[in-house]
């Protein structure tokens, strides 16, 4: 089912300069994740800030869960949709559970309902209710932060979230482990996620499907598989760049390729790796056989070294490229 349509979606900010989205047409399926990215100036921020109507669409039509949002009430309508973003905004003043509690208290939710509501998204984003939800964003580390900013924005519910580089102030060690998790959320409770993006890795790894755009235009919209294998022209080919056989390897995990463990010897990686970390224990230790290890440490399964290298065409069929 479509969540979210862009039909034709232009916006200038004045007659005498170039759109800064020219006639972007977009489906995004319920409960999928497009990750949209680009060079700076693409159009992309523009674009998500259009879907809640922070910033007016010239023309075009945007339609969520079959609404055409255009024609509807813009503070009605951001109530409905959860937003993160880079910098987290939350209310100095306030304490981490009125944080959360600000779209529900909108809407008039009663105190009894909040306060469940709360100490349960809190918890889901990895934060323990009794020790947190009295105390104020700057006593809180930047992770910390940015996992209060995802619990407000899943506050009431919404159908749909958009995300402005969620993870852009973060360390890059703590971005990767964020990413793990909220992925893991998303996943969970099945939202419609947009997630602006300048970084490529966070985009494959985040998003169901990427949209590249370029100059105000979709250049090419597909799963981030298919990207990396079929790039569509010689701009995209670049952008992903010469590695991209790498990142590839990132989408797919070690219990994907592994065969039954025989008793050989190697280093080990544990059950979930992707492959393109996997493959670096294994040129690390230049060792032939990669084993997968389960959580308390027993081999459930082995990788030969040449089986990283026995995958797919990087241009193997199936999938346009174009998709929207």
């Amino acid at each position: 089912m479509t969540m979210i349509l862009l039909d034709a979606v232009t916006k200038r900010f004045s007659p005498a300069l170039a759109p800064a989205v020219d006639e972007l047409s977009l489906v995004m399926g319920e409960g999928t994740t497009t990750a949209l990215i680009g060079p700076s100036g693409c159009g992309k921020t523009t674009t998500m800030r259009m879907i809640n109507r922070l910033i007016e669409p010239t023309s075009g039509r945007i339609v969520i869960a079959g609404e055409d949002v255009t024609r509807s009430d813009p503070v009605t309508l951001r109530r409905r949709i959860g937003y993160v973003i880079q910098q987290v905004g939350l209310f100095p003043h306030l304490t981490i559970a009125e944080n959360v509690a600000t779209v529900p208290q909108l809407l008039g939710w009663p105190e009894t309902r909040i306060r469940a509501r709360v100490d349960e998204l809190l918890a889901l984003v990895g934060l323990d209710p009794a020790t947190v939800r009295a105390r104020y964003p700057r006593q809180l580390s930047g992770g910390q932060r940015q996992r209060v900013g995802v619990a407000r924005a899943l506050a009431a519910d919404p159908p749909v979230m958009l995300m402005d580089e969620p993870f852009g102030a973060i360390d890059p060690i703590a971005r990767g482990r964020l990413q793990d998790e909220f992925k893991e959320i998303l996943r969970r409770v099945r939202k419609t996620v947009v997630i602006v993006t300048h970084d490529l890795d966070e985009a494959v790894k985040m998003g169901d499907f990427v949209a590249i755009m370029k100059d105000g235009r979709l250049v090419q919209h597909d799963t981030p598989d298919a990207i990396l294998a079929r790039p569509a022209g010689d701009f995209v080919r670049s952008f992903v760049g010469q590695d991209r056989a790498l990142r590839r390897l990132g989408l797919r995990r070690v219990d994907d390729v592994m065969t039954p463990p025989t008793g050989s010897r190697g280093p080990s990686v544990p059950r979930g790796t992707n492959l393109r970390d996997a493959l670096s224990v294994v040129l690390a230790e230049s060792a032939p056989v990669l084993i997968v290890v389960a959580a308390d440490g027993t081999p459930v399964g082995e990788i030969n070294r040449d089986a990283f290298f026995e995958g797919r065409s990087a241009e193997e069929p199936g999938g346009s490229g174009m998709r929207g």
